[in-house]
């Protein structure tokens, strides 16, 4: 049973570590000459991992933390393709291409508020610069249920998606009014069988608690609910209300917001609901059925954690393409324009539209791949990271281990020669677990409107 009490306490501002380091320290003293030069010194014989952005949404929902452009212009959104393959173009000159690609992401906004010969144009674009896709790659798109159709399905399938993601986020028609986001249960449940008809062989449902007007009785009316479309996987989010940094978050009245203590009761309920019906927990916030291959990379200690979320693909350069994307290297990232001005303004001038990032040295390289195996799979081999790095663990990371001491008091986690490794309830903190290795997190303690809380 999880100790649910010892959560409090452990309440604070701190990063979710999509990557180490965070989005927070990339900067432009990273420059363009020197990304460029990241991309042509990749090793070839390194997998590919795409993320494309297609940024667009008709309208708001007032929970969303991601970068989206409100249209329902068609030109607006034709223009965006263009530079899109644009881009591609370009990149193409900097990256081998023929590099096996093994995970695509289409991320948004809203992906399918393209239509059916849209994503097709997209599809065959990326497929002609990129041609050596792996036979097993996972190929995946976010789907909002209210913009899905037979023919967008018919066409993600025929060119290999074999992954969806639907938002839910909550079936409570309260809620749902509250968020600015009318998702009526009968069309989630449409979006779900065209999916299977269109063989999508894993599909994973969102859900967010801390909504308005939620409470652990509505919540377990949207599990059952959510239960009865037999999705392979759960992600079940902690809403981060972060109002300073999204302007649309500030429609929600903070006053309807469910207090920390209802959202444990609500997580506590949640967990204790899936893992009672099949369901595997993963990490934070996922759950996975026992055949499910997240499931099985984190039993053998193989997942890993990028900005697509939680991965059995590892050892990829993933490369960001479109509007505010982020890429990764081995000793990088960067990340485009977000602004869709400047982004186009790049692409016209013929270079890649690169706003930030960061080079990293010797020692964020260390403390990421720590962090990195925390997050994933909530132990750290610490032979394994001695004879990789050549360092003495303990030295190296005295202060850390001193700042852990109070979670091993608490059995968050057990620390001996070979081993840190999370108690059960420790992985749900592993957000906290995982910060005292964050170099940078000094510089952020004293601000605490710079992370959402983790709990």
């Amino acid at each position: 049973m999880l100790d649910f009490a010892k959560f409090t306490k452990y309440s604070k501002p701190g990063p979710r570590y999509t990557s180490y380091p965070t989005a927070l320290e990339f900067s432009d003293s990273f420059g363009y000459d020197e990304y460029i030069q990241k991309l042509k010194s990749q090793d070839s014989a390194r997998p590919l991992s795409l993320y494309f952005h297609l940024p667009f949404c008709k309208n708001a929902c007032y929970f969303c933390g991601c970068n989206v452009v409100f249209t329902s212009k068609e030109d607006k959104m034709m223009r965006y393709l263009e530079y899109l393959k644009r881009e591609l173009k370009i990149l193409s000159g900097y990256v081998d291409c023929s590099r096996k690609v093994i995970q695509m992401h289409f991320g948004g906004g809203t992906p399918t508020f393209f239509n059916a010969p849209q994503l097709e144009e997209v599809i065959k674009e990326i497929r002609s610069f990129f041609p050596n896709f792996a036979q097993d790659a996972e190929i995946s798109c976010e789907i909002d249920p209210r913009h899905i159709n037979e023919d967008q399905m018919k066409v993600l399938s025929a060119n290999g998606f074999n992954r969806v993601s639907f938002g839910i986020q909550d079936f409570n028609e309260k809620v749902q009014h509250a968020v600015h986001r009318i998702q009526p249960y009968g069309v989630t449940k449409e979006a779900m069988e065209l999916a299977r008809k269109y063989n999508m062989h894993s599909v994973n449902v969102d859900l967010i608690y801390g909504l308005p007007f939620q409470t652990l009785e509505t919540f377990k009316e949207t599990l059952e609910l959510a239960l009865t479309l037999n999705p392979d996987r759960f992600a079940v989010f902690n809403y981060a209300h972060v109002p300073w940094m999204k302007k649309t978050m500030r429609k929600i009245d903070e006053t309807t917001l469910p207090l920390p203590d209802e959202k444990l009761r609500i997580m506590q309920h949640t967990i204790s609901f899936l893992t009672s019906r099949g369901y595997k927990m993963i990490g934070m916030d996922h759950f996975a059925k026992p055949e499910d291959e997240l499931f099985r990379a984190i039993e053998k200690g193989e997942l890993h954690r990028n900005f697509q979320g939680y991965t059995t693909k590892g050892g990829a350069d993933l490369i960001g393409v479109g509007l505010t994307s982020i890429g990764e290297g081995v000793d990088y990232y960067a990340q485009n324009f977000k602004e869709m001005k400047e982004y186009e303004e790049a692409i016209e001038a013929g270079k890649l539209p690169f706003e930030r990032g960061i080079a990293l040295n010797e020692d964020d390289k260390i403390r990421q791949f720590v962090i990195m195996e925390l997050m994933s799979n909530f132990k750290l081999d610490i032979k394994r990271f001695e004879k990789l790095f050549n360092i003495e663990f303990k030295k190296y990371f005295a202060d850390a281990i001193e700042a852990l001491k109070p979670f091993e008091e608490d059995d968050l986690l057990t620390i001996s020669d070979d081993f840190i490794e999370c108690s059960q309830t420790g992985t749900l903190l592993i957000r906290n677990i995982s910060m005292p290795f964050d170099a940078y997190m000094k510089k952020h303690a004293a601000s605490a409107k710079t992370f959402s809380k983790t709990v």
